[in-house]
């Protein structure tokens, strides 16, 4: 796709996040639109881009991932539909379509195309206008926030380590870090490292928080983005002390709600973000 037509993709992303109160790609698909080495696929009516899909390919034996859109204005026209066909028809192997807040259209999409939900990843919020506990930093822990570059290794092996068994987080490279660190959204005050204080070059978890801008009626939302824990370092206690840290920061900075992803499995992660207060408030479910 050329740059024209990139922006005509956003675009599309913008209205459908505005009219469904949820965006229609995650991160890994919007950062693709355009991407060198991305399957894209594109729905017209004609002359017009309405509707897009990209797939990230499967890796490490996870499946293919499939994302789509449709304009909100030119929606229940069978453009879904001609752009699934097309889409599966181009990866049939193992593959996951993405139904992001699962609305009801997706849901009726994905059942007359045969589809069943397989992975469910729940978004959880919670308000930061709530008390929140007190943080409490063992002694035998140092917390600290990023100082730059020469954090990133440690970050990484904590990554790939933590999330061995996730299909997108797992298996980041150095071009993954340096994406979000150089991202704008990025503040290097709001990623918290936790080391055990006998050790302090080596990474036992970190959180990164991350803020989202006020958009239209939407005011300012943050994020716990990313907690990981060393797998050694399991059963401390890091990842409440460590989402408290990023809650704490999140709630000075005057935002008044909290938002984190987290898979509708993990129960030992569930548990955590439920004691902190946080309740369910939407769902993605990977369709195949």
């Amino acid at each position: 796709m050329g740059v024209e037509s990139n922006q005509r993709v956003r675009d599309i992303v913008a209205a459908a996040t505005l009219a469904d109160k949820v965006a229609p790609l995650g991160e890994q698909a919007v950062a693709a639109i355009g991407r060198p080495g991305i399957a894209e696929f594109t729905v017209s009516s004609g002359d017009d881009v309405v509707g897009y899909a990209n797939v990230q390919p499967s890796r490490d034996g996870e499946p293919a991932m499939i994302e789509l859109v449709v304009d909100p204005e030119h929606r229940r026209q069978g453009h879904g539909k001609r752009l699934l066909t097309t889409v599966l028809g181009q990866v049939p192997d193992d593959r996951r379509v993405w139904a992001h807040g699962d609305l009801p259209a997706a849901r009726a999409l994905a059942e007359d195309m045969g589809l069943t939900p397989l992975r469910e990843l729940l978004q959880l919020r919670r308000p930061l206008t709530d008390p929140l506990p007190d943080l409490q930093v063992p002694g035998d822990l140092v917390l600290r926030t990023y100082a730059g570059p020469s954090d990133d290794a440690e970050i990484l092996r904590v990554n790939n380590a933590a999330f061995e068994w996730h299909p997108e987080q797992g298996g980041w490279s150095a071009e993954q870090i340096d994406e979000r660190t150089g991202s704008d959204w990025f503040d290097a005050a709001g990623v918290f490292l936790a080391f055990d204080a006998a050790d302090p070059e080596r990474l036992l978890g970190f959180h990164w928080t991350k803020v989202h801008p006020a958009e239209g009626d939407t005011a300012e939302l943050g994020e716990v983005y990313i907690v990981g824990v060393d797998t050694s370092a399991q059963g401390r206690g890091l990842g409440r002390i460590l989402t408290l840290a990023g809650l704490h920061h999140l709630s000075d900075l005057g935002l008044g709600e909290v938002e984190l992803y987290v898979e509708g499995d993990n129960t030992a992660a569930l548990n955590t973000y439920n004691k902190l207060g946080f309740t369910r408030y939407a769902i993605d479910v990977a369709y195949g």
